[in-house]
């Protein structure tokens, strides 16, 4: 029994040995395997291809030269993998933040405020424990210009020997005042490799 017990051990510790070493990756220097499922660099790609075309096609030109105020509404994930769609908007708000053309929204959302502490912060209006020069006064936040909605689609097709996965991160910019898209946009990632690399 001691000696399966060593030999077990022994095992272990040789395919411990064998493992590849933990590295950091710089996501702009990135040149390892592309996995079939997707990935940052999907993300990057689709979030850097909305917001340049939106800010190259003047939708997010405001007339008055103030900044549009942007909530994001539904991104809905129809593939078979578990996106957390956060990943791709964050990457879109911070870069329209960065342009000065666009501000995000956290106090209203399909699913109440993105940042609860908007409302919470204003339930201090009349308490006697709080200086009330401080507190929020009402009127004071802003209701949203844009809304960001969208949709992930993924398809996968059999080609050959190898299997072909693509991805469409469709996206839409709509003017709330009039209901009217006033930005649309399609970024597909198509990806082909082992019929057994799993896609979810």
């Amino acid at each position: 029994m001691l000696i399966r017990a060593l030999a077990i051990s022994v095992g272990i510790a040789v395919l411990a040995g064998c493992a590849a070493p933990t590295r950091y990756i710089d996501p702009a220097a990135d040149d390892g395997p592309v996995a079939m499922t997707m990935d940052y660099r999907d993300f990057e790609k689709a979030a850097t291809d909305a917001v340049e075309d939106m800010l190259s096609s003047g939708a997010v030109n405001n007339p008055d030269g103030s900044r549009y105020i942007m909530v994001v509404s539904r991104i809905t994930n129809d593939t078979m993998q578990r996106i957390d769609t956060d990943q791709l908007t964050k990457k879109i708000r911070v870069s329209l933040l960065r342009s000065g053309k666009v501000v995000t929204t956290t106090a209203v959302g399909l699913n109440g405020a993105e940042d609860e502490m908007n409302m919470k912060a204003r339930e201090l209006r009349d308490s006697e424990e709080f200086d009330q020069s401080g507190v929020q006064r009402k009127g004071t936040l802003q209701a949203p210009d844009l809304s960001l909605s969208g949709k992930i689609l993924q398809r996968n097709h059999k080609v050959g020997k190898e299997q072909q996965v693509e991805y469409y991160i469709q996206l839409s910019l709509t003017e709330l005042a009039s209901g009217l898209a006033i930005w649309e946009g399609e970024t597909p990632i198509i990806k082909r490799g082992s019929d057994k690399s799993v896609t979810w």
